[in-house]
């Protein structure tokens, strides 16, 4: 008897131990912004520690890390824009706002309550440390190839500020306007001999290509057309100009209740000859549209004669080459497809010499290589595909370091933290991160999550990532993962992109607390081609990546180790107006959720006057209503924790106001989380901390109840 309960002690402490928190598995040193200077000798990338961001570098031969910044408060002001000057003597970067905002982005954020807000400012700091000087407030600082003076924009004109050698006490010189022009500049870019600055103005449904010649007093208007000329290029050589040029807004009123199309061409300007060409149409396919309506296609130009290019045109996000040489003014070339394969490439970047791209993307010859990032290497010219890495980890944001092929990029697994990696052509791959790594961390202790394929309602596959620790403790609550986006997609293994990588934290440790969670690839996402990306019935138009949540739940339901009627939901943005409609159309297989900044009403984006004028104006009304959960609240019984920031710059506030008020009048269990001055992206630490703790506590209430 006494053997017996000392076994059962020995075995309760044994299991206890196995238990971490929430904050020891996402308090993770989260690397991003890698990049390295023009020779490849020199790198610099950020470290967000629990919210603290700071500037490391480090250089050839030994790439040893060090901190060049001292930030250290969880103040929620990111880092971005990092560049390191070609000289390699100052890195340079933006500090404030929230870039991944859809509005707003350089408007100040304050989670941390200061009285005074800090506005968005460009700072300077030398690669071998010191003291770190304001540039200018502003932001997109560019630094110039010829000297140490950068271009950048604010107030949505361009400035030149020169990076001060003999600053004391961190500030510089006052910046110069280099011009004033209507509309909103971006875009700025040196021409190689640091004479010229290319830029983009966006003046309403149109926007121009300009070039500003240092020491004269007049813009060159570059081709301006009836049309939208965006991401100027300039040829190594500084004799041309490439563009993207599409569709400008305008005309009469189209259907609502279609998908919209943005066409472009790819134009060449000769700055001798004073004349453009078309270089190369899309096709004027779905396929064929900007892969975002309105958006952007990533140009490279590293030698004269071979423009690249990323585009959908095929169905995948994949690279292109076109000699630039070959198309006359009224056709043009076709393209070489440098990269076929069906996987979405992601990040790209040249080589140090400019003859080849590193990229990465989910290809591979596995299955489970659809859910994971790799990276690949391929001539600017010709199609010689190979991939770098394979195997169960993440790869990604590669970049050459010199000629002999060393190269550096962040690298992660379902256990192993995103770390910056160094790895010679010849020799062992080198972590330059990992004593940023808390004693606390649990890697050990946490679940390979297992790739699963999932029938939709309509036969689609989706793919999911299913997280049991299977300790045989019988049926267990589950809990359903909805991405945002919805352009965005879930790993096996620590996500590329630090946002995620909290939910994939969040998903561990609700597995560590006794729940299974699935995460679900619904449709509408990226990583699986353009018709899976791009259905014709998603969101307000008909809600069909409903189809894919209920899939889900009810495949989880049949599972012998799950409890069918315990079965919760959570997701943010998109995948809160999915949770949303989970509860509110299917509350008896959906038992609980957590909304977090969740659409609940489409109808509200829809305009007035486009609704009275457009020939599907009312049922393109009522589709949306159709499409949004307030359609659906009368059938809305689980109880739900909404949570919202009230400074979101993606989702509006009163989504959730909104709905909220509704469900409280018809008595609906509501509890709710109001997080004052963050942001969508909750750049404050502390905030997502709590916001995910609420969440666990709220499913732990409702769904492990005896």
């Amino acid at each position: 008897m006494i053997r017996t309960l000392l076994f059962l002690l020995l075995f309760s402490a044994t299991a206890f131990a196995q238990n971490f928190t929430l904050d020891a598995v996402k308090s993770f040193p989260f690397p991003s912004d890698l990049v390295r200077s023009k020779k490849g000798d020199r790198i610099a990338w950020v470290i967000n520690e629990k919210g603290v961001r700071n500037v490391y570098v480090a250089e050839a031969p030994n790439f040893e890390a060090r901190k060049v910044t001292n930030y250290t408060l969880d103040d929620g002001q990111e880092i971005t824009s990092v560049s390191i000057s070609d000289s390699g003597n100052w890195v340079v970067f933006v500090r404030g706002g929230d870039h991944s905002a859809e509005v707003d982005e350089l408007r100040p954020v304050n989670p941390s309550g200061a009285l005074v807000p800090q506005n968005v400012k460009i700072y300077q700091v030398a690669f071998t440390g010191g003291i770190v000087s304001i540039v200018s407030e502003g932001d997109e600082p560019v630094i110039s190839p010829a000297k140490d003076d950068a271009v950048l924009i604010r107030d949505g004109q361009p400035w030149l500020a020169e990076l001060d050698t003999t600053s004391t006490d961190g500030f510089l010189k006052e910046p110069i306007r280099l011009f004033k022009t209507r509309g909103m500049v971006t875009k700025l870019q040196w021409s190689p001999d640091g004479e010229k600055i290319a830029f983009e103005v966006k003046r309403d449904e149109r926007s121009f290509i300009g070039v500003l010649t240092l020491g004269t007093d007049q813009i060159k208007w570059i081709d301006p057309s009836f049309a939208k000329d965006t991401n100027p290029k300039w040829s190594p050589n500084g004799k041309q100009l490439a563009f993207i040029r599409s569709n400008a807004l305008g005309g009469s009123i189209d259907s609502l209740t279609s998908k919209k199309k943005s066409f472009w061409s790819i134009r060449v300007f000769d700055m001798e000859a004073d004349s453009a060409k078309t270089l190369w149409s899309a096709p004027k396919t779905s396929k064929g549209s900007l892969i975002y309506p309105g958006g952007e296609v990533k140009l490279f130009w590293p030698k004269d004669q071979t423009l690249n290019f990323l585009s959908y045109h095929d169905g995948w996000p994949h690279l292109y080459a076109i000699n630039t040489t070959a198309a006359g003014t009224t056709t043009s070339t076709t393209p070489t497809l440098l990269t076929p394969g069906n996987f979405a490439i992601e990040h790209a970047s040249l080589s140090v010499d400019g003859s080849y791209f590193l990229f990465d993307g989910n290809m591979g010859t596995e299955a489970v290589d659809k859910d994971h990032r790799h990276l690949g290497k391929v001539s600017i010219d010709k199609a010689d595909m190979q991939v770098l890495s394979t195997g169960s980890g993440n790869e990604w944001s590669a970049v050459s370091l010199n000629t002999e092929g060393d190269i550096a990029y962040i690298m992660s697994s379902f256990k192993k933290l995103p770390q910056v990696f160094i790895s010679p052509k010849s020799g062992a791959q080198k972590s330059l991160t990992e004593t940023l790594i808390t004693k606390i961390y649990p890697g050990d202790l946490l679940i390979e999550p297992k790739q699963v394929t999932i029938k939709s309602l309509d036969g689609l596959q989706i793919s999911g990532q299913l997280y049991d620790n299977g300790n045989g403790s019988g049926k267990k609550p589950a809990i359903i993962y909805l991405h945002g986006g919805p352009t965005q997609q879930n790993l096996l293994g620590w996500h590329d992109l630090n946002y995620y990588s909290d939910m994939y934290a969040m998903n561990q440790f609700l597995a560590n607390s006794g729940f299974v969670v699935l995460s679900i690839n619904y449709r509408s996402g990226t990583g699986y081609g353009h018709e899976f990306q791009y259905p014709k019935l998603s969101g307000n138009l008909g809600a069909y990546e409903y189809l894919d949540v209920k899939a889900a739940g009810e495949w989880l339901s049949k599972q012998s180790f799950v409890d069918a009627k315990k079965i919760g939901l959570f997701g943010e943005a998109y995948g809160g107006y999915l949770t949303a409609l989970g509860l509110a159309r299917d509350s008896k297989l959906f038992a609980a959720g957590v909304d977090i900044h969740g659409v609940h009403d489409w109808t509200n984006d829809i305009q007035v006057d486009k609704q009275n004028r457009a020939p599907d104006g009312e049922w393109a009304t009522d589709l949306s209503y159709l499409s949004s959960p307030i359609s659906s609240v009368s059938t809305w019984k689980s109880p739900t924790l909404f949570i919202h920031a009230d400074d979101d710059r993606d989702i509006p506030y009163y989504q959730s106001v909104d709905i909220i008020n509704r469900l409280l009048k018809r008595k609906v269990p509501v509890e709710t989380m109001v997080i004052v001055d963050d942001s969508h992206h909750w750049l404050k630490y502390s905030n997502s901390l709590k916001v995910m703790n609420a969440t666990a506590n709220f499913f732990k209430a409702k769904l492990m109840k005896k």
